[in-house]
């Protein structure tokens, strides 16, 4: 008898397993990230840009809107009223260190954004406050640390709220999410881009209400936006985004296990699939209230304690945005045509700038993802428009082009002088804001006077074995930056580099040398043509039509796929080994250096093999 119950129970748990298998968020593709390099070795997806939005300056905080605070982290996104929103926090230095705030930045484009403007302010603690099996008490000037999973939602009604969530961290090593803080407040941002007052809509219990600073949401008389309040409140999956700050026997949350940074889509058949840090993940058949299984690892995603963003796309498939390391790099995304098995890993950003200025727990790289929740706005041009910090220190948002892909099948010819913006949607783009990438005139211009930056633009081309590529470009001046020009294959390794050089002069790389070309002065024209060949390792160069003779690669590769222009060196710091918590500033961090402008007229690529 115990054989045919334990042989049932087998049977039973074999089923279970099967069917837990066949509705679980999974990663089936073979490409991993390799960590050794920023880019991860993958390959972009073609036409991503990457946009820096705000740029931190402690030194001369009037070049950054007004805001001298260099610890800025965890953005949302929203679009609404024909209108970009992007919400994000702000501590002075590092994070869980007083005092905290939340600002907002807007954008008509995606591209050109306002200064960030106060959302919400520093919030003082009253003093005496304490938490639960701690003897240390507020003083009279400790602030609140605002840490919010969720920064907007549009009502029925057609208001936009915005929200915000003060906690209280009593140390630098005090978690202000851990349910124990002030309260969460709220406030409506109006078409005019004014803003409506701020109230709290739910404190935790640690908190005396009547200390608090600002009203209750109730008291409002706009009887439209207590009915957005409450609206919002009645939303399983809405309160699920709150469950890390709330407490922890807050009934508003549906499922209390405090674990990090939720975020979820709908599949076809209306389940909603869940996603937290670490690539956790679960399913729920009725809109959040309950989860089918208690959240785990979704099964081959790599993912560590960093946030991972999924959503629908336009074309009716979904995506996967995240680290896939146990690093904050590269950023990559995955997709699914059921929103259950991911199939493929493309590269959205394998850059990381550098750490300007040091603080508590930041971590380099392009982190803490989001896209626009279901709700929040559909774009109008169909793209996949995301959000994420660079190092807890600038803000960056990303335009995705949907349908995503990684190659392209046809000849390149792209002439910026007629059609500039068309040729331009085809580029990965990595746009820094004191370091630019984008169409001017009849021109793709890279500019470049960030002294810890550069501007970068990548054309992905046929992946050819034998391959003629064409450019003509422009330096504005020959006496100081420095232009690097590679032939790159799928991983994004170089074969070739060559360098319009800050003494006048081009080169190209030649093994641990650069090996001089010919001079060349500002403001003048040249027609560069490089024929490669990945069977003799090497290219053929002429410049405005005068041959250069042959050189070889610096580097063995099996195919060219991609040309990359870049304003600056390769980057390979931080690496799998630095250690964490940078406590240093770079020098001059704030003080722009000379610019240096380059423009890229046409660029041709033809695949001969």
């Amino acid at each position: 008898m115990k054989i045919k119950s334990t042989i049932l129970g087998i049977a039973v748990l074999g089923l279970v397993q099967q069917a837990f298998a066949q509705d679980t968020v999974r990663y089936v593709g073979k490409t991993l990230s390799n960590v050794d390099y920023h880019h991860g070795q993958l390959t972009p997806a073609v036409g991503t840009h990457n946009i820096q939005v705000f740029r931190a300056n402690r030194e001369f905080p009037e070049l950054a809107g007004g805001h001298g605070f260099t610890y800025n982290h965890q953005p949302f996104l929203a679009y609404w009223n024909n209108t970009y929103y992007l919400q994000f926090l702000s501590n002075p230095i590092g994070e869980h260190i007083a005092d905290g705030k939340s600002l907002l930045q807007t954008s008509k484009d995606g591209y050109s954004w306002t200064a960030p403007v106060e959302l919400f302010p520093p919030y003082l603690v009253p003093e005496g406050f304490t938490k639960p099996g701690r003897t240390d008490k507020a003083g009279k000037d400790l602030y609140a640390i605002m840490h919010q999973r969720m920064g907007f939602y549009t009502s029925k009604n057609g208001k936009l709220l915005s929200i915000g969530y003060y906690g209280v961290a009593l140390d630098a090593k005090d978690d202000p999410n851990d349910g124990n803080g002030i309260g969460r407040v709220v406030r409506e941002i109006n078409a005019d881009g004014s803003f409506g007052p701020i109230y709290f809509i739910r404190f935790n219990s640690s908190f005396n209400q009547k200390l608090a600073k600002y009203p209750f949401y109730t008291t409002s008389k706009d009887k439209a936006f207590v009915q957005a309040c409450k609206e919002l409140m009645q939303q399983p999956l809405m309160m699920q985004q709150w469950v890390e700050e709330a407490d922890r026997n807050d009934p508003l949350v549906p499922y209390s296990r405090p674990i990090k940074a939720f975020a979820y889509y709908h599949l076809n058949n209306g389940d909603v699939i869940g996603l937290w840090k670490h690539a956790l993940t679960s399913v729920s058949k009725d809109g959040g209230r309950s989860w089918a299984f208690t959240p785990l690892r979704a099964p081959g995603f790599v993912n560590s304690n960093a946030k991972i963003w999924g959503q629908r796309t336009s074309d009716g498939r979904f995506a996967t945005v995240y680290n896939p390391s146990e690093f904050r790099w590269p950023l990559a995304v995955s997709t699914s045509s059921d929103g259950l098995n991911y199939t493929d890993l493309m590269l959205l950003n394998g850059e990381i700038s550098t750490m300007r200025y040091g603080g508590n727990y930041k971590s380099y790289g392009p982190q803490y993802v989001r896209g626009i929740l279901e709700g929040n706005g559909v774009v109008p041009d169909n793209n996949m428009w995301l959000t994420y910090s660079m190092n807890k220190e600038d803000m960056w948002v990303a335009k995705v082009p949907v349908p995503l892909a990684s190659t392209v099948q046809e000849n390149v010819t792209d002439d910026f002088s007629s059609g500039g913006s068309e040729a331009y949607n085809k580029w990965n783009i990595y746009s820094p804001l004191w370091a630019s990438a984008k169409i001017e005139g009849n021109a793709l211009v890279l500019r470049d006077k960030d002294p810890y930056d550069y501007a970068k633009a990548e054309r992905v081309v046929p992946a050819s074995k034998k391959i003629k590529v064409e450019f003509v470009i422009t330096a504005e001046q020959a006496d100081t930056g420095n232009l690097q020009i590679e032939l790159l294959d799928n991983k994004g390794l170089a074969a070739a580099r060559l360098i319009f050089d800050a003494d006048g002069s081009i080169k190209n790389k030649a093994g641990y040398r650069n090996a001089g070309v010919q001079m060349y002065q500002a403001g003048q024209q040249y027609v560069v043509t490089l024929t490669a060949d990945v069977a003799t390792r090497s290219f053929q160069m002429s410049i405005n039509g005068e041959e250069k003779g042959t050189r070889l690669f610096f580097q063995p590769v099996s195919e060219i796929s991609r040309v990359s222009f870049r304003t600056g060196d390769v980057r390979r710091y931080p690496d799998a080994d630095t250690p964490t918590d940078q406590e240093f500033d770079v020098k001059s961090p704030g003080t722009a250096v000379t610019e240096a402008v380059y423009k890229i007229l046409s660029f041709k690529a033809e695949k001969i093999n």
